[in-house]
């Protein structure tokens, strides 16, 4: 009779299988973002867009997941977690359809050059807004057919299904590039419209409107406690040194080696691979026992170390192998340190402080992939090729000094009775 009763525990099996479609609806998703990282470049200077320009793109789909994750988390509480992620997923699919279309037009002199960037930023947002849903929600849902014990374990499989992305996508980006500059865009689109059916025939509602909540902590809050400021800003600066790199590799790439657009495409698509593979292997094979050797503090120091080598020496290298190296020093020091910031920040709070710390974190994370691309590609396009990552190394070092001297603690808090 009451709209608010609980809805039934799934059993045992049910949660098995919900977990393997989520990893997959993650992984898919992922993968569907990162075959563009090999192909934006190109593709940006063949439609006749500037580096700066180009920067945009990433920047206008930051900006609106940063908006929107709250709003799509507060539905999801409200009327449910699987329309909420179902919607995310035809939007992502339909944007990225819209964004290869403008494309095909913009390379065939079907669109006026200011028309066509207004038109692939447009979808940019729009891809922006409905994909911020897919993640957070995808992490609710583990986390509604998880128990407490659980819980580490769960969050992991999603980690590991946006590593994973990460690491295959960009491969595929570069292999698909052999067709056209569009074919992963549409690839990518077809990979949303499918994990999104995945997701409608496999995929059950995990929690009911009117269902109880939990107790919850005001974020504001916590922007005072313990080294969880500290935790934050490294998050956002090591994001945003992460993606500058990301926005400008295939500019780079493409000037020092003289590449054609097709090649530089396939050439940063294997350079990425072997990046995400390192840090995929570093996150899935060192990161569990030095976590449980070391605190987090002495780890964050680490990856700041070896990600910033790994900036200072990318600018002095202009050929295929040292270049990979320097890309594999920063993934390995990403890899130490996106793993070792979260668990720094969820063992600073109680359980009921988790949904508030990771909604801060993810707000960090979004602010570093808004400035990341802007500041990389401006710094590309008007001081010097090397900029960006010289740069990158330099925000790298100074919080490596401000960490070192501040040596913030992690400090867990009791959760509320």
């Amino acid at each position: 009779m009451t709209a608010t009763s609980p809805a039934p525990e799934p059993d045992a099996s049910t949660k098995g299988r919900t977990k393997i479609i989520l990893f997959l609806t993650i992984f898919i998703a992922m993968l569907g973002l990162s075959v563009l990282f090999p192909i934006i470049g190109p593709l940006g200077r063949q439609l006749g867009l500037t580096p700066a320009q180009i920067g945009w793109f990433s920047t206008s789909y930051s900006l609106m997941q940063f908006i929107f994750s709250p709003i799509w988390g507060n539905r999801s509480e409200h009327h449910g977690r699987r329309p909420t992620l179902l919607m995310g997923l035809v939007g992502f699919s339909v944007s990225f359809g819209l964004f290869g279309l403008f494309a095909q037009l913009g390379m065939n002199g079907g669109l006026a050059l200011g028309t066509l960037f207004a038109l692939l930023v447009g979808t940019r947002i729009i891809g922006g807004i409905f994909s911020s849903a897919t993640l957070p929600t995808a992490q609710a849902m583990m986390a509604d057919i998880s128990s407490e014990d659980d819980r580490a374990a769960s969050m992991g499989l999603i980690g590991a299904a946006f590593g994973l992305g990460v690491v295959f996508g960009p491969a595929i980006g570069g292999l698909l590039s052999g067709i056209s500059l569009v074919a992963p865009v549409y690839f990518s689109a077809g990979l949303g419209l499918f994990t999104a059916a995945l997701a409608y025939f496999m995929v059950p509602e995990t929690r009911h409107p009117g269902q109880t909540r939990t107790a919850t902590v005001d974020r504001r809050s916590l922007l005072s406690r313990g080294g969880i400021p500290l935790f934050l800003a490294a998050s956002a600066l090591t994001t945003l040194a992460s993606v500058g790199m990301e926005q400008t590799i295939s500019f780079y790439v493409q000037d020092v080696m003289k590449l054609d657009p097709g090649e530089t495409a396939k050439t940063v698509g294997k350079m990425l691979a072997i990046f995400g593979i390192l840090a995929a292997l570093v996150q899935g094979g060192a990161i569990r026992p030095l976590s449980k050797k070391l605190p987090p503090t002495p780890l964050i120091l680490v990856g700041l170390v070896i990600m910033a080598a790994g900036m200072f020496l990318l600018p002095q290298m202009a050929t295929y192998w040292p270049i990979t190296a320097a890309l594999a020093l920063i993934g390995v020091g990403s890899a130490i340190l996106s793993p070792t910031l979260s668990a720094a920040l969820s063992l600073s709070v109680g359980k009921d402080g988790q949904g508030a710390v990771a909604g801060l974190n993810s707000s960090a994370l979004a602010l570093g992939r808004m400035v990341g691309p802007l500041l990389g590609t401006n710094l590309y396009q008007h001081v010097g090729h090397g900029a960006p990552y010289l740069a990158s190394g330099s925000i790298l070092a100074a919080l490596f000094v401000v960490m070192l001297i501040a040596r913030p603690k992690v400090l867990p808090q009791p959760s509320a009775a």
